[in-house]
């Protein structure tokens, strides 16, 4: 069975599930997933400066009533189980985790510890990291010795 390490930050949508149970055809496919919640105050800032570079000036603007912290981790939980189920119902088998810091620490350490045949990062555009080569896909890859798929997610994150 091929064993794939999802990393996500938000729940996936129906279309994102598609979009990652099929990449592999009919091979049977164990994922892996990994949800980061949230982050701190420098998150905030970033996720600002992108909804601007995509025109969306009112999500900037309501960046900061974004819950971060405890209330960021309950909603993560929820996030995962949704994504769960719904890679479940699609005929997949998976497991996933909340990180809680050091994402890549936590994504390198899934990786051996499973086995990973792969990396799938699935995101919203986050430019200003990509364009500095600071985004997960790009630091993973120096890190975890697998291949590492960076994709977008289909649906912009609440």
């Amino acid at each position: 069975m091929f064993t794939s390490v999802l990393m996500i930050e938000k729940a996936l949508t129906s279309a994102d599930v598609e979009f990652v149970t099929t990449l592999h055809g009919d091979e049977q496919v164990f994922f892996h997933v990994l949800l980061q919640p949230r982050g701190d105050q420098a998150d905030r800032l970033l996720r600002a400066i992108d909804d601007i570079a995509l025109g969306e000036l009112d999500e900037a603007a309501h960046e900061r009533a974004a819950p971060e912290g405890k209330d960021a981790a309950a909603l993560g939980q929820q996030a995962l189980e949704v994504s769960l189920t719904a890679l479940r119902a699609a005929g997949r088998e998976a497991e996933g985790r909340l990180i809680e810091d050091h994402p890549l620490d936590a994504l390198r350490a899934l990786v051996g510890e499973v086995g990973a045949d792969e990396v799938i990062v699935l995101t919203d555009p986050h430019y200003v990291e990509e364009f500095f080569h600071r985004d997960w896909a790009s630091r993973a890859r120096h890190k975890v010795g697998v291949p590492v798929l960076k994709l977008f997610s289909h649906s912009k994150a609440s």
